[in-house]
């Protein structure tokens, strides 16, 4: 049925703000915004009554579904940290849709995450991209893969170092990947050189790696330290990838150089304590900085280090230490749909795109505003009941 968001406060992300109506069709995806929309003869009216509408926020870097909530360590399922190499294996295949994280998620107005691998290795794995309501993962995912997640710094040192393997060092790290290139980009030129119809092994890992080459998916490099994030690029420079920096603790140090290359950043997590040293540069008023040099951001949980529903929370407090508030919306909406591939689906409120939609009680950076109703291909799945306190999430079974 037709759906027609009324008298609504409506922040497309893509424009300027408006007071008017969204109207969804039955297909789930915005057919018209604007102040002069008409509502169409027998459309499903929700009056807001003034309240904010956005679009569903959008959290880039999450463990949400692979390290469920309130299980710990031993349910974890982010890192195969058998080699240092891993870039065969994919979160959508440890995805848990049943995880209490996704119903946080919702709570928060976060309608769609990008899982990615733990950190633990150098090349830790495929990226998927999902909603954050359903039960069966394939029905939620939006893109799979969505990237390949790597990791320099201390995480792959530490780990096989213990193990007193390669990589114990930085140099080892970058070795690794390198090595990890080189053979992908031997077994592309064995396959465009192999004789039609003759048989060619198929090798997982080079596969994932051989999408990244072409183009097809990010390189997702995590990297805290100034100077791992310099070895991001010149590694992205020596074959080619498309690079997206995750975390960015010192990215702020090198902005410039990431300006000048287009390199975007997602930065957090943010409310996190200094517990290491590649931490020591934490600060909530850095994604200020770097959007200020010119850097593409998107700000992070990495659910569950920061509870997933507090992303809109970091925006805020980033607000607070100096970064533009219409800059901190595109943070957890447009700039990180644009990184996961899917801006052109999500992101923003405008015809064609995928009602995904939140409304909010007060204004989205306000910390005292919560959402009141969350909807996902226009159909609401969160509605919050502020008289009673309460709140309630559709049956997966619906989805």
């Amino acid at each position: 049925m037709t759906l027609a968001l009324t008298n609504a406060h409506v922040i497309p992300v893509v424009g300027d703000a408006f007071e008017g109506v969204i109207v969804v069709g039955d297909d789930g995806r915005i057919a018209a915004a604007g102040a002069d929309v008409a509502i169409p003869e027998g459309a499903e009216v929700i009056d807001v009554r003034g309240a904010t509408v956005t679009p569903g926020l959008i959290d880039a870097h999450v463990h949400l579904g692979v390290h469920p909530e309130g299980d710990g360590a031993a349910a974890s399922d982010t890192n195969e940290m058998t080699g240092p190499n891993q870039a065969a294996v994919r979160t959508i295949d440890a995805i848990d849709p049943f995880d209490e994280g996704f119903d946080v998620a919702l709570s928060g107005g976060v309608t769609t995450v990008g899982v990615n691998p733990g950190s633990g290795n150098p090349i830790g794995g495929q990226a998927t991209v999902l909603r954050t309501h359903g039960r069966i993962v394939d029905r939620m995912v939006l893109r799979a893969p969505a990237g390949v997640k790597s990791a320099l710094g201390e995480n792959p040192k530490r780990v096989y170092g213990e193990k007193k393997q390669t990589p114990s060092t930085r140099l080892g790290n970058a070795k690794i990947i390198r090595e990890a290139f080189v053979a992908a980009q031997n077994y592309m030129r064995k396959h465009e050189a192999a004789e039609a119809g003759k048989p060619v092994d198929v090798d997982l890992a080079h596969e994932a790696l051989a999408a990244v080459l072409r183009g097809e998916i990010p390189w997702r490099q995590h990297a805290h330290r100034a100077d791992d994030i310099v070895t991001a690029v010149r590694l992205a420079e020596e074959f080619g990838y498309r690079l997206v920096i995750d975390h960015g603790t010192e990215a702020h140090v090198v902005a410039d150089y990431l300006a000048e290359r287009d390199i975007p950043v997602l930065i957090g997590p943010l409310f996190t304590t200094k517990s290491k040293m590649e931490l020591r540069g934490r600060s909530i008023a850095n994604p200020g900085k770097l959007a200020a040099a010119g850097v593409e951001i998107s700000i992070i949980t990495d659910h569950p280090v920061i509870p997933i529903n507090f992303l809109v929370h970091q925006a805020s407090l980033a607000v607070r230490e100096g970064l533009d508030e219409r800059t901190a919306l595109e943070a957890i909406t447009i700039n990180p749909a644009r990184v996961l591939g899917i801006d052109t689906e999500l992101g923003s409120i405008e015809a064609g795109k995928r009602a995904d939609l939140v409304v909010w009680n007060g204004d989205p950076l306000d910390v005292m505003a919560r959402p009141a109703r969350v909807l996902i291909d226009g159909r609401t799945v969160y509605e919050y009941d502020r008289e009673a306190r309460t709140d309630r999430v559709a049956p997966r079974d619906a989805a």
